[in-house]
């Protein structure tokens, strides 16, 4: 059985209030509050088990690259990875995509080669791109969402051509709550010699992941959102692909041997992992999926989904809110318009009745411009919201459009 009040008195974030009202946190898309068990970790961390990693033989040394990498094993469960090389710790998603650029596209990147896109990218799967299309003429092939958010593997599969080198593709949009079907999105592009990656920000929170039955090649997720510190991350790098690429990073830690006249470098994951990481954030990270874990990401989704049904016919209430996108099998995401408002004057009105939203165009612009807005608010759940969030957010709404009219 989902305890929601259990849960809800893990997270110190719930007890808070804003403007004099209990604070009901919308903005988990975002980045998403900490339970306190990943709080008291990262501070013992600091109190009391930090050195710097791989350095040192002394005991506290030893104690955070003990605990540094349980880490790596604790994410390559989570992410069903079938090795721990397999999972290189980032500063994010945003890193964990640039690496996967830089380190294994760019050495063989050509002129007029295609990377396939969806329009429901966040800016971090895009603009690495769009390096390769500025710096060596590769082509972006974009694929739209249907009328009701959805983009289907077959319209992926559709774009795919000789000249496709890589797809690159959410597996949950973080605007329309969208789900692709990414397992067989890789099987057409592999079909194609093409490699995938995916973005899974959105994904690894809301959904059970398995990397390995997935079959690609990449997959970046990002602690913040994952209930854990900002400031770390992690990307899957298939091991078939470790040969393929180059470091990225040049410092300590990634190489073997380093003389005056040559480098010899370290193997994955290390080779990727220059300088000091970010130790405390990484342990934390861990801890926050332990917790996910324990309360068990299938009992998270169908908690969620409850939370989207009920919501979805909230809002379906309001008839002057247009929500964008309708998809059936979406996340608790819900990106919404008012006639006569601004997004962000929305979100103004709806902070001083306690309720948190996002707005903007979340880093997805490309998807604003199809969807013909500049903006939208965000209301996106998390494990900690309750139907009762929802009853608030849609009475705030209301509040708002009185003053709007």
């Amino acid at each position: 059985m989902y305890d929601i009040d259990a849960i809800r008195d893990d997270f110190p974030a719930t007890k808070l209030e804003v403007h004099g009202k209990p604070l009901i946190y919308l903005d988990n898309g975002a980045s998403a509050q900490k339970p306190r068990r990943v709080i008291d970790c990262v501070t013992r961390t600091y109190e009391s088990e930090y050195a710097n990693v791989h350095r040192g033989l002394h005991h506290l040394s030893n104690l955070a690259t003990e605990n540094y990498e349980a880490a790596r094993g604790v994410v390559q469960k989570f992410l069903g990875a079938a090795h721990e090389d397999e999972i290189i710790f980032t500063r994010g998603s945003t890193e964990s995509i640039n690496l996967a650029m830089y380190s294994w596209l760019e050495p063989r990147i050509k002129e007029g080669d295609e990377i396939i896109l969806t329009t429901m990218e966040h800016h971090a799967n895009i603009v690495p791109w769009h390096f390769m299309r500025e710096r060596y003429g590769a082509k972006l092939i974009w694929v739209d969402p249907d009328v009701n958010g959805d983009i289907s593997a077959e319209a992926i599969g559709a774009a795919i051509t000789d000249r496709t080198v890589l797809v690159a593709v959410t597996q949950m949009s973080n605007v329309l709550g969208s789900v692709v079907d990414v397992k067989r999105v890789t099987e057409l592009a592999h079909d194609a010699g093409a490699a995938v990656m995916v973005d899974g920000s959105q994904g690894a929170v809301h959904l059970p992941v398995d990397v390995a039955e997935i079959g690609c090649d990449f997959y970046a997720i990002t602690g913040h959102k994952l209930y854990g510190p900002s400031g770390c991350g992690a990307l899957y790098a298939k091991r078939a692909r470790h040969e393929e690429m180059r470091p990225w990073h040049g410092g300590g830690d990634m190489i073997r041997h380093v003389r005056k006249d040559e480098v010899t470098y370290n193997v994955a994951p290390h080779k990727f992992e220059a300088g000091t990481p970010p130790i405390a954030q990484v342990i934390g990270m861990a801890e926050a999926i332990r917790y996910m874990q324990d309360v068990g990401m299938e009992a998270i989704a169908e908690h969620e989904h409850d939370l989207r049904d009920y919501t979805a016919e909230r809002l379906a209430g309001l008839n002057w809110l247009h929500v964008q996108g309708q998809s059936k099998t979406k996340g608790a995401i819900f990106s919404f318009t008012m006639e006569g408002a601004h997004a962000h004057d929305i979100s103004t009105v709806l902070d001083r009745y306690g309720v948190a939203v996002r707005a903007g165009h979340h880093c997805c612009q490309p998807l604003m411009d199809h969807l013909g807005v500049t903006a939208t608010c965000r209301a996106s759940f998390g494990m900690y919201n309750n139907r009762a969030d929802a009853d608030v957010l849609v009475q705030s709404l209301e509040k708002a459009r009185m003053l709007f009219e």
